[in-house]
């Protein structure tokens, strides 16, 4: 039995409607083994099977043997295929395929390694541009590109929900831009391709999430409560626990990335995300709440004198209003999905 049976289900019920355009056709993955990638791929497999689409996918990864070791049944499932290489040199695999799905990028346990900068800026930039190239190459329909809501760098002050027409960026004179000056060259490549080729490219920025396959022990702050809490405590903030943050559950955001890439217009980008938002000290205390773990939460420092709140936060009246798309799980079950599937799944926390 899938342990995320219920989720899927729900990823299921939600997009029932969208998939008969993949019926009997091949799609090309990239990312396809970290978090966004391991709960495409589950979602993927579930509704192939469930709707009888006789669809099949094929996933560029670095580390097959890995992957097996972390998803066994995903590696193992018939109607998934994997292709080993690079995404910014992989030899483009054999036939057509009618829909990529381009979501690699640099590892999380690279960026928590404080990965180089430069490394991380063209592993984005020409791992995009090899991605489209193949898209082109195969033939494809379809483009799914996952952004990321560092494109719009630091909002003012007033802004306390980030909407897609904000034309921010970030500091093109700081080395901890790459990432977002990154996704944003990256954007540039996908508009440039949609207008030069016949290819419909859906973009969606994304911010923060929560789910069973997300990381507990790098360098996202939710994770790293969830851990500490389920372990007695203490939970350690690091900072001084002012920024905001917001978290989508996973099921919510395959429903977003799903709907996003069989109904969304072509070069129109969406934010995905939640935007009830919280700050990262009053996350800690949600956590041990949810997880009634009575553990100690630990700030590390007070918050300097006239502190400018960081927010990372996205507005999303367009999908709401185009798309239909709605947050479903709200922060404290998702924390509580999380906990308990991530305990199943790996058996400890």
């Amino acid at each position: 039995m899938n342990e995320l049976a219920t989720d899927l289900d729900e990823i299921l019920e939600k997009t029932s409607g969208l998939w008969e355009e993949l019926r009997g056709q091949r799609v090309f993955i990239t990312g396809g083994t970290g978090f966004f990638g391991c709960w495409l791929l589950e979602s993927f497999a579930w509704i192939n099977e469930k709707l009888a689409l006789n669809a099949s996918a094929v996933v560029l990864t670095r580390d097959y043997e890995a992957f097996k070791m972390k998803a066994p049944h995903l590696a193992s499932n018939p109607s998934i295929k994997f292709h080993i290489g690079d995404i910014r040199n992989f030899e483009f695999p054999d036939g057509d395929f009618s829909h990529v799905i381009h979501a690699a990028a640099t590892s999380a346990i690279a960026t928590y390694n404080n990965e180089n900068p430069r490394v991380k800026y063209d592993t984005v930039v020409e791992g995009t541009r090899h991605a489209l190239n193949f898209a082109v190459e195969c033939r494809a329909k379809k483009f799914l590109y996952t952004s990321s809501g560092a494109v719009y760098g630091k909002p003012p002050a007033e802004m306390t929900h980030i909407p897609e027409d904000y034309n921010g960026a970030p500091d093109s004179t700081a080395v901890k831009s790459a990432w977002g000056e990154s996704k944003r060259a990256a954007e540039f490549l996908c508009a440039y391709y949609a207008n030069r080729y016949d290819l419909e490219i859906k973009t969606a920025r994304c911010f923060s999430f929560i789910g069973p396959y997300l990381p507990l022990d790098i360098h996202y702050a939710i994770g790293n409560f969830i851990r500490d809490a389920s372990r007695g405590g203490p939970v350690r903030v690091n900072g001084d626990g002012t920024p905001r943050r917001s978290y989508l559950y996973a099921s919510d955001l395959m429903i977003w990335l799903w709907t996003i890439f069989f109904k969304g217009v072509s070069g129109r980008p969406y934010n995905v995300g939640s935007e009830d938002d919280v700050t990262i000290a009053e996350l800690a205390h949600i956590v041990v709440s949810c997880l009634q773990s009575y553990s100690e939460v630990k700030i590390a420092k007070l918050p300097a004198p006239n502190t400018t709140e960081e927010r990372y936060v996205p507005s999303t009246g367009r999908a709401r209003m185009e798309l239909g798309l709605r947050q479903t799980v709200g922060l404290e079950e998702a924390i509580k999905r999380t906990a308990g599937l991530f305990k199943k799944i790996n058996k400890t926390v």
